[in-house]
């Protein structure tokens, strides 16, 4: 009885023992040294787990690993280098017997990719990270579960990190011959972003993968982005050919490749039928001044690219642009950026933009030519200026340098030519200006939002230095108005500090480019009273320039009358020597009776 009892009290130790090993796991450092060997196998990098290693067996057997790393042999900077929190392999019992992983999900809790951000394609060294030896030898995982990852791309020398955060992926394959799926989300900078993947793997190396993708991101695409594409892996270079695919309800087409040998050289070139992009919100209240947020442009530094973008349509918030064409290429940090092709604002533009952040504050160097653009729109989204409307004209060669909107606006240096036609000037009524002129001398007239001068031509030419234009040339003609001006536009404070004479005619003849030729209208003559516009361009004061030369308003009346001809369109000879003559024709006796309403309208007489 003896034995029996022995080998009944063993078989209930082996049984406690089994059961704590399921429960709380067994050490796996039989396994670990597996793992590595397979991983460095396969991909060329080194692997170190420093962390504790578990296997449990229950409810399924799953091998834990803790602090993973991995990187490549020799340790440089610019190499990259992946950081794993907690790996978790589910794989079958045979596999444990074998020691050879057949992995039927990898598990990746907070992975922390760091790539470095290289300004030379040359900085990464003359040999290229290794790439997995064949998709037959990684086939084995059936399914990827990506928690919590991150990407942090930083240079060290220039101090800049960028971060890809919150990425959650999970990635899938049936068997070895059928597609991957994957889907997924993550965050770049502040816009969420999230996908949907299936790839097909060819038969063989000749063949290209087969890829399908839907992208929505909302904070720069306004609808969702399907695609197709055929992708191939030569080298370190990843070309994606056959692109073909919808941004929301309009087609797309194009090509492109990513070489990623240290800096990475990306080339691209898509046409759309219609592009919609989401604006940037501009949340400061109209007038405000200009802001001070630093604005990174270091980005630039970091990839290499030559880019074609075409659009029947392109939207971007309220803008309408259709159609669009531009070229960019991006090197050492310098982008140019020429558009042979813009419908913009109901006319056409074409110039070139370059921007150089390769040094410690960007430069910017902007030609363009405008003609026929819809001024209010494109000033008030550029400038926060809301004053002028009609059909803009312009000739722009402008220069600057800053890290901010403000900076920029203080360097700016250049030229500009404007011209305006067939607007108005909003805010300000300049014919009842001059019939108020005898009132609020001292504190300027007030603009009213509803007011507005009609024109038919506005020109004018600036200087600009440090951000303040000055024009000595300022011309205005609308329908009973003309005006001529100088004087300073300062942008870096939005600020008007201009003189300008405003003239009345009588008549509209002559006013526009078609009547001119035709039949010239009469000299107008003005009150010889300058006007003083100065202030906040969302809100200036209007006001004459020479204080008490209207304390008298009979006699500016008076004055009036006597002018004969000119301003208001009056006879050449006065009604008095009319009289003399012995009689004036009827016509003559309307046209004065007329032009008595029209002053005594001007001045309220």
């Amino acid at each position: 009885m003896k034995p029996i009892r022995i080998a009944g009290a063993m078989a209930a130790l082996l049984l406690v023992a089994a059961t704590l090993l399921i429960a709380i796991g067994i050490p796996a450092g039989a396994l670990t040294g597996a793992i590595q060997s397979r991983i460095e196998r396969d991909t060329g990098y080194r692997v170190t787990i420093a962390g504790t290693g578990t296997v449990r067996l229950f409810p399924a057997v799953a091998l834990t690993l803790h602090d993973v790393s991995a990187e490549l042999p020799g340790g440089r900077t610019t190499d990259p280098r992946l950081k794993i929190a907690t790996v978790r392999a589910e794989l079958p019992l045979t596999s444990l017997i074998s020691a050879t992983p057949r992995l039927t999900e990898l598990t990746l809790i907070s992975p922390e990719l760091h790539l470095p951000l290289l300004r030379r394609r040359d900085e990464a060294g003359a040999t290229p990270a290794p790439a997995p030896k064949g998709s037959a030898e990684l086939a084995d995982i059936e399914r990827i579960v990506v928690q919590d990852g991150v990407v942090v791309m930083t240079s060290t020398a220039d101090r800049v990190e960028r971060r890809i955060a919150g990425i959650q992926a999970d990635i899938e394959r049936e068997d070895n011959e059928g597609p991957i799926t994957a889907s997924g989300s993550a965050t770049l900078g502040r816009s969420p972003v999230s996908f949907e993947l299936t790839a097909t793997p060819p038969a063989d190396d000749k063949q290209p993968m087969l890829i399908d993708l839907t992208l929505d991101a909302p904070g720069l695409l306004t609808s969702r982005l399907s695609a197709k594409a055929e992708a191939r892996l030569r080298g370190t270079t990843l070309a994606i050919n056959g692109v073909s695919g919808r941004l929301g309800d309009a087609p797309f087409n194009g090509w492109a490749s990513v070489d990623i040998a240290g800096k990475p050289l990306v080339k691209l070139d898509l046409d759309f039928q219609r592009l919609d992009l989401v604006a940037i919100t501009r949340t400061a209240p109209p007038g405000s001044p200009w802001s001070e947020t630093p604005l990174d442009f270091a980005g630039l530094n970091y990839v290499d690219a030559e880019l074609r973008l075409s659009a029947t349509e392109l939207n971007i918030g309220p803008a309408r642009i259709a159609p669009a064409s531009a070229d960019a290429k991006l090197a050492g940090g310098v982008l140019a950026v020429q558009a042979s092709r813009l419908a913009a604002y109901g006319g056409q533009a074409t110039g070139t933009l370059a921007i150089d952040a390769s040094g410690a504050v960007p430069t910017f160097d902007l030609q363009g030519d405008l003609s026929g653009v819809h001024a209010l729109p494109l000033l008030d989204g550029l400038a926060d200026f809301d004053r002028l409307d009609g059909r803009l004209q312009a000739k722009l060669a402008l220069r600057s340098s800053g890290s901010s909107a403000r900076a920029i606006a203080s360097g700016l240096s250049g030229s500009a030519a404007v011209g305006l036609r067939d607007g108005a000037i909003r805010g300000i009524d300049v014919t009842r200006i001059i019939r108020n002129l005898t009132a609020h001398t001292q504190d300027g007239w007030q603009i009213a939002p509803t007011d507005a001068t009609d024109l038919s031509e506005f020109a004018a030419s600036f200087r600009i230095a440090q951000g303040k234009a000055e024009t000595s040339d300022l011309k205005l003609a609308g329908p009973l108005v003309r005006m001529t001006g100088a004087g300073a536009i300062d942008l870096p404070t939005k600020t008007l500090a201009l003189k300008v004479e405003p003239k009345l005619v009588l008549t509209t003849q002559g006013q526009s480019p078609l009547e001119r030729s035709v039949a010239p209208a009469p000299e107008p003559i003005g009150f010889g009273i300058p006007v003083r516009i100065e202030g906040p361009w969302i809100a200036p004061r209007i006001f004459p320039d020479i204080a008490g030369v209207l304390d008298d308003p009979d006699a500016a009346y008076q004055r009036l009358r006597e002018i004969g001809s000119g301003l208001f369109g009056l006879l050449g000879s006065s009604r008095g020597d009319r009289n003399n003559s012995g009689g004036a024709s009827r016509s003559d006796d309307d046209h004065g009776a007329a032009v008595d309403a029209i002053i005594k309208q001007l001045f309220g007489r």
